[in-house]
């Protein structure tokens, strides 16, 4: 299930190469040509990109960062855990706040809600998310399990955490084919820059997912005290 003889250096040029994707992607979702556009049906109003861009800095990058924070962050597990558990809160809390404005900017524009796939998956996503918090909130911080519930709760933990993930990662992908194909619909060019800069993001975010679920699936030595077994 993990890749062997992975050093905690090793994993840590990969969180920090996962790092430098992560900003990569931001800085795309930021680009001003996705968000100002002289046809007056692209992201009129702030709540329709405000949507990708909380979900990719707070699900797909702090997300993914909070995962990779036992590897790439060579610290005592107490502090791991907290930064684990703050960048995860973070991440919730972004995740959320997109999935309204996306229902704000539905509701005001008279766009029927949760008819989409994407929709559907996004709500799962969200819901096991915060499912998934609790949960290790509960067992690992407070008021924490027994040290045989950590053990046995750990590997589930972190395969359902890399389950979310993988389910987020392929959503955005799927939202950004979803906005694409409506932008294309209403007179976007097939091969304009717009619509180049959306399957470029989609493209660096799915190689950030992948980075995220290499950097977390790759086992340090045994003796390497800041793994997640430390735990």
């Amino acid at each position: 299930m993990f890749f062997k003889g992975v050093s905690i250096a090793e994993a840590a040029y990969c969180g920090a190469g996962v790092s430098a994707i992560g900003v990569v992607i931001e800085r795309i979702a930021n680009f001003p040509s996705i968000q100002v556009q002289k046809k007056p049906d692209f992201f009129v109003d702030e709540s329709v990109w405000i949507h990708p861009v909380l979900i990719l800095i707070g699900l797909i990058i702090i997300g993914g960062e909070a995962i990779i924070s036992y590897k790439a962050l060579p610290l005592k597990k107490e502090v791991k855990k907290l930064i684990h558990l703050v960048l995860h809160s973070i991440a919730l809390i972004l995740g959320i706040v997109g999935v309204y404005a996306a229902f704000k900017y539905h509701n005001e524009s008279g766009i029927a809600n949760l008819y989409s796939l994407h929709s559907w998956l996004g709500i799962g996503i969200i819901v096991l998310y915060g499912v998934q918090w609790i949960y290790g909130f509960i067992v690992f911080f407070y008021p924490g399990g027994t040290a045989s519930v950590r053990r046995e709760s750990l590997p589930w933990h972190v395969l359902f955490g890399l389950f979310v993930y993988i389910l987020a990662i392929g959503n955005a992908a799927l939202g950004f084919l979803e906005k694409l194909t409506f932008l294309e619909s209403s007179g976007l060019a097939k091969y304009g820059s717009e619509a180049f800069l959306v399957n470029f993001t989609a493209i660096v975010t799915i190689l950030f997912g992948a980075f995220v679920v290499l950097t977390s699936l790759s086992q340090p030595p045994n003796e390497d005290k800041y793994s997640y077994f430390a735990l």
